[in-house]
């Protein structure tokens, strides 16, 4: 099998290589080779073998989705993207990325169908920003998309682009709705968000963390962890059980931030808690009111996809896998 892994430089593409190099393989097919592609040079993986490949590439690019496929890969991961904050501050740039990025890849994915009748199986990083408030508690998958950021517009457009390309049988398509990922290991991206893995992760290992929000915010959240999970259920997931309804809402759990704090205690102790600084931020605050409390991931749920159920096991996945196992 050759695997494609775009956006391979992130947090959620470096672990995803990382994890295919581990196992070897996706379902019991061998891993011929790996592609990891992004538009900076993605970091070597912490395992070294034989066919693997790391390449600078920007989809918007003239060419270079389709030189991506010219050894047509069995499986593609997208995940590059613009995150929400940056998204909404730097408008062509979002749409430049997450819009026309993923048009030139599914284009180039059809030149190659009409050459040769190649048909990938496409994993697609979508997000719960393409639901906006007023929302339902959970909100049901099939719950109309009103995004309220630029952001979970160009996702919300990518999803009806990637259901269009397969019913014309251009691609094997599925879109992951994917919660907030709580805690990001590393330092702070631009997304909106961060602040939910902030709270944790800065206290975890003894520095000061900002909260600009109250404590009762509820919303979506999974682990990094269970995130490769889901790519790597929806790479082996047989696509006759979607139907059209090509994107799936992933599990996850609906925690406030209070519970948060409350699983922080738990596990790190009161000294970790008192390094949560709270100073209202009154722009995140008015973002995260149209954010998604709960969503119902009973599709998912069906069809193998599993995730945290306490807000104490995302936090001793994150001390397992990014501390050591101990603090």
């Amino acid at each position: 099998m050759h695997v494609v892994v775009i956006g391979a430089a992130g947090m959620l593409g470096r672990k995803l290589g990382d994890r295919l190099l581990a196992d070897g393989g996706v379902a019991g097919q061998d891993l011929e080779r790996l592609t990891l592609a992004d538009v900076v040079p993605p970091e070597p993986p912490t395992q070294t073998a034989g066919g693997v490949e790391a390449v600078t590439a920007d989809l918007t690019a003239s060419g270079v989705a389709d030189r991506l496929l010219a050894t047509r890969p069995d499986l593609i991961f997208h995940l590059a993207a613009v995150v929400s904050g940056e998204a909404e501050a730097d408008f062509d740039k979002g749409y430049r990325v997450n819009l026309d990025g993923t048009r030139a890849l599914l284009e180039a994915v059809r030149t190659a169908h009409a050459s040769d009748g190649y048909r990938p199986r496409l994993v697609f990083a979508s997000s719960i920003a393409v639901y906006g408030s007023p929302l339902p508690d959970p909100i049901p998958e099939d719950f109309q998309h009103t995004p309220l950021t630029s952001y979970g517009t160009q996702k919300a457009i990518a999803e009806l682009l990637l259901a269009d390309y397969t019913r014309r049988g251009f691609v094997d398509g599925i879109g992951l709705r994917l919660p907030t990922i709580c805690i990001r290991p590393g330092r702070p991206n631009k997304a909106a968000s961060g602040f939910f893995s902030s709270i944790l992760r800065e206290p975890l290992i003894g520095e000061e963390a900002v909260l600009p929000v109250p404590d009762t915010v509820r919303h979506w959240f999974a682990s990094p962890r269970a995130a490769v999970g889901f790519f790597l259920r929806a790479a082996t997931l047989d696509s006759e059980a979607l139907g059209p309804r090509r994107t799936l809402s992933m599990p996850g759990l609906s925690a406030t931030v209070r519970e948060q704090i409350e699983a922080l205690r738990r596990v790190a102790g009161e000294r970790a808690v008192r390094l949560i600084r709270r100073e209202p931020d009154d722009a995140i605050i008015r973002m995260v009111q149209s954010w998604a409390p709960a969503l119902d991931a009973g599709r998912a749920l069906s069809l193998g996809f599993t995730a945290e159920r306490s807000f104490d096991e995302i936090i001793r996945a994150h001390v397992e896998d990014e501390l050591g196992g101990s603090l």
